[in-house]
């Protein structure tokens, strides 16, 4: 399973994201040894378009609105942090992983 962490804020869950605009389309694309999430954009990073599209993206994974969302952290860098409110980090959690195993190959074991 793929290992990557999410916290609990004063009001929702707080996501860490690691972001490459300019990407092919928008979708998971892996994690940092420190568990932040990666994300390819398909939007520049010219006027807060990949910021749109990650909060669209993040809205579509996680089944809530837009509205939910808030980039509180790293507006303008590709190190993101990402407010969901109303929603703990365990659900979350269970939103993401559902994406990832529909539309992520499983790493294999190096057992």
């Amino acid at each position: 399973m793929r290992k990557f962490k999410l916290h609990d804020g004063k009001q929702g869950a707080a996501l860490t994201i690691r972001v490459t605009p300019r990407a092919r389309r928008t979708e998971f694309s892996g994690f940092l040894e420190d568990g932040t999430l990666r994300v390819r954009v398909a939007a520049p990073p010219a006027e807060g378009k990949a910021n749109g599209a990650l909060i669209k993206f993040l809205a579509e994974v996680l089944d809530v609105r837009e509205s939910r969302i808030e980039v509180v952290a790293g507006q303008k860098g590709l190190d993101k942090i990402v407010s969901v409110l109303d929603m703990d980090a365990r659900q979350a959690e269970v939103r993401i992983q559902a994406w990832l195993a529909a539309h992520m190959p499983e790493e294999p074991d190096t057992d």
